[in-house]
């Protein structure tokens, strides 16, 4: 365990941000606040080579920043977090705080993804499935919403309809680490009651226990 080395990657950056919450939050702070609790989760259980990744400018290029930084470091693991929204034509709007906002309470869930271009497919596989099962066993449940038509070009292959892993072949820091990779969108921050949950202690918790315990049980099987 303290030589297993992951990177747990703040996904997007401040420049830019990825998703709006449904309180118009921008989805890379809660990023950074999950994945720094698991970063340290890690680090306590006894993962000491764990690293928090955090990139800075546009969007495409913090991709290959972050690549670069997994392989050069010789990671054994990285770990994207990122939470979730929904296509644009599944909005609907609401005013909070006297603004304008965006909201869907339709889908719920966290969910997990792995690219087959990964050259460690079957290890970022396995690794999403513990997790996926860590999680579960935590009482949350995954969205299921990736396999349905309307989710239009975000539609997935469910690869474990158990523990809720997809395949997404295109994503760079899936695909182009020459470690094992898995993003984790933890919820979604577009449905209304999801969004307050992904703010609460109990459930950064709840996820970043799952975690360690995923990476746990991985090593104790090697």
């Amino acid at each position: 365990m303290p030589k297993f080395r992951i990177v747990v990657d703040v996904g997007h950056t401040p420049d830019s941000y990825g998703a709006l919450s449904a309180r118009n939050d921008p989805e890379f702070g809660f990023n950074f606040r999950l994945a720094r609790l698991i970063t340290a989760k890690l680090r306590s259980e006894g993962f000491a080579a764990t690293r928090l990744l955090v990139t800075d400018g546009k969007a495409r290029p913090s991709l290959f920043k972050r690549v670069g930084v997994a392989n050069e470091g010789r990671a054994d693991l990285l770990l994207s977090v990122h939470h979730d929204s929904v296509p644009d034509k599944l909005l609907e709007t609401w005013e909070f705080d006297g603004a304008k906002s965006y909201f869907s309470d339709r889908f719920s869930g966290h969910s997990l993804f792995v690219s087959q271009q990964n050259p460690h497919f079957a290890t970022s596989l396995m690794l999403a499935r513990m997790i996926g099962k860590q999680l579960k066993e935590q009482g949350l449940h995954y969205a299921s919403q990736y396999t349905l038509p309307v989710m239009g070009r975000y539609r997935r292959q469910l690869l474990d309809k158990d523990v809720g892993v997809y395949r997404y072949d295109g994503l760079v820091v899936l695909s182009r680490t020459r470690s094992a990779a898995v993003l984790l969108e933890a919820g979604s921050i577009i449905n209304r009651d999801e969004e307050m949950e992904m703010n609460s202690p109990e459930r950064h918790e709840a996820v970043a226990g799952a975690v360690a315990a995923a990476m746990r049980a991985f090593c104790e099987r090697r």
